[in-house]
């Protein structure tokens, strides 16, 4: 077997499994707030797009994709960004999944005789990044993201010496599990990062449509990329999916998308990787990035959800409105593990320590003291969750 498995740490949810296996000790039902996983109806015109492509599964699908999906998400693109051009045929290419691609693209970019590889990543994190490096050969580099650094990737706590080593930066934008997104000055400065080091940037902006400021979308990578005359993508890849954007996890449908020269490479490794998409999901994939409305109906149905349960947590704990994405990051006053176990065996809500999501590096773990809390089951079962959470705190 690969040695390299052994460094992998379990997964957050099977840590959670095994801190409350005790189960509750209440006959309240079940609300379990730990997984990011949307729960909203998938809209009816994708369903039928995709029953509609059927047909599809009679043929092998191109790992390059069908050129009307590609030519589909370079539109929205470019109307979401306001990029002035994008080429579907080179700077475009679908996945199966945002996850499935962010773990394969270090396996391409990382050189496994590159024993002073490093990738860096926020802290907390999406475990995909650490597995993904650990796995290609790499060390990773953990840059927390804090209170105090206003939940930003802390780019300064790293050497100068060590950031010459670092080959590939996992960048989450809006954040998981804060919800914070980077400005066009924060880019402004990875990318400086980028160039002085030449390091490849992955930009995971999966919650990218999930945002409560109508007239402010969060900006994105290429966008910045474009606003700051950064002409090709240099370096630069971006990969988002259908999953949160149009509550289809289970089409697996996403795309990478920025420089020419690196979604070539990429296209050679997922070629003999076997990844293509199911014609099927294409034809499902083209009719979702092609309409706003569905998104936009999304984003109200969180947008309720937060005027609903922030009042009723921000009295006995702390935490905000995130920029984007779907959770709660609450500070705890008693340790997150002990409150999440707690909170499930006395009021049966489960949601996820943020220790599970970091680890301990300059001095700490950034997840401590946290929990995130997910608001994807339907109004009425968060509205009593985080009730129950209130009502939990409030004994503390």
């Amino acid at each position: 077997m690969n040695p390299r498995l052994a460094r992998l740490q379990p997964y957050p949810f099977e840590k959670l499994r095994l801190l409350t296996q005790g189960g509750p000790q209440t006959r309240l039902a079940p609300i379990n707030l730990s997984i990011g996983e949307p729960k909203h109806p998938t809209p009816e015109f994708v369903r039928a797009a995709l029953a509609g492509g059927l047909d599809g599964l009679a043929t092998y699908p191109a790992t390059a994709g069908l050129p009307e999906l590609r030519e589909a998400i370079a539109g929205w693109l470019m109307r979401r960004y306001a990029l002035p051009s994008i080429d579907p045929a080179t700077q475009v290419l679908p996945v199966n999944g945002s996850r499935e691609a962010l773990f394969a693209f270090a396996q391409a970019v990382i050189d496994p005789e590159d024993a002073r590889a490093r990738v860096g990543c926020p802290n907390p994190f999406y475990q995909i990044y650490e597995g993904a490096t650990l796995l290609a050969g790499a060390l990773p580099v953990y840059l927390n993201v804090t209170a105090e650094n206003d939940f930003r990737p802390d780019t300064a706590s790293v050497p100068e010496a060590v950031w010459r080593d670092v080959r590939l930066l996992y960048v989450c934008s809006p954040g998981n599990p804060t919800g914070t997104v980077l400005s066009l000055e924060d880019w402004r400065h990875l990318f400086a990062l980028s160039d002085r080091h030449g390091f490849v940037i992955a930009s995971d902006e999966c919650y990218s449509e999930l945002y409560y400021d109508e007239k402010s979308p969060p900006v994105g990578a290429l966008q910045a990329a474009a606003a700051l005359g950064r002409d090709g993508f240099p370096r630069l890849a971006v990969f988002s999916s259908l999953s949160k954007r149009s509550n289809a996890p289970g089409m697996r449908s996403g795309y990478v998308a920025g420089d020419a020269a690196l979604l070539k490479s990429f296209l050679l490794y997922r070629t003999y990787h076997g990844s293509a998409m199911s014609v099927a999901v294409q034809r499902a994939s083209i009719a979702a990035w092609a309409d706003e409305a569905h998104v936009r109906e999304n984003r109200k149905a969180y947008a309720e959800k937060y005027r609903a349960v922030l009042p009723l947590v921000q009295a006995p704990l702390e935490t905000r409105l995130p920029q984007g994405g779907f959770y709660l990051w609450v500070r705890t006053p008693i340790d997150e593990c002990e409150f999440t176990r707690r909170l499930h065996r006395d009021y049966n809500v489960l949601v996820l320590p943020g220790s599970y999501l970091a680890r301990e590096a300059n001095g700490g773990n950034p997840g401590k003291g946290y929990v995130r809390v997910a608001l994807v089951a339907p109004l009425a079962e968060c509205v009593e969750a985080v009730s129950r959470i209130a009502r939990f705190a409030s004994t503390l």
